[in-house]
């Protein structure tokens, strides 16, 4: 099976031949600990268009956005379950704590986020804007979270530890 792990200037020349006449879709995460909530939210963003492009943050920036103990999974792993998923058709990383500099590279048909954000307090809705690319909100479930899960996780363990006690 051909990987759909790239490097951003690998999918920069991918951009030229292999996605003339189609609509690249572009979405961003952390992606920690992938639930259904990612995998709903994927396979609604693939329903945009024709190829899903997921930028996945680097460990550093996942650090500097969610604290120390995160990330859980390192990025090599992170990348490797996406490019698994059936909704994804590329995958990518990035240093930045914002997608900015993707968006302005990639250059895609359509961005998305989760519902969770709004034009006004998204970071990247400028360069969005400044590129000419749609911007899309995706409702999500709001219950389903990585650091929900990592919260029960922790509880769940606490309690067991009373119970030892």
């Amino acid at each position: 099976m051909k990987s759909k792990i790239y490097s951003l200037p690998e999918i920069k020349k991918l951009k030229l031949p292999e996605l003339k006449d189609k609509t690249l879709i572009l979405t961003n995460g952390c992606f920690d600990l992938l639930h259904i909530g990612h995998v709903q939210y994927l396979k609604a963003a693939k329903k945009l268009g024709d190829v899903l492009l997921v930028a996945v943050n680097s460990d550093n920036s996942v650090r500097k956005l969610k604290g120390e103990g995160r990330p859980i999974i390192p990025l090599k792993e992170r990348l490797e379950v996406l490019a698994a998923l059936e909704a994804v058709d590329l995958v990518t990383s990035f240093s930045a704590v914002t997608c900015e500099k993707v968006i302005d590279n990639i250059r895609p048909d359509i961005y998305v986020k989760g519902g969770d954000y709004t034009r006004d307090t998204l970071p990247e809705s400028e360069i969005v804007s400044q590129v000419g690319a749609k911007l899309e909100f995706i409702n999500i479930d709001e219950n389903q979270s990585t650091t929900k899960i990592i919260k029960k996780i922790i509880s769940s363990r606490n309690q067991e530890d009373e119970v030892i006690q």
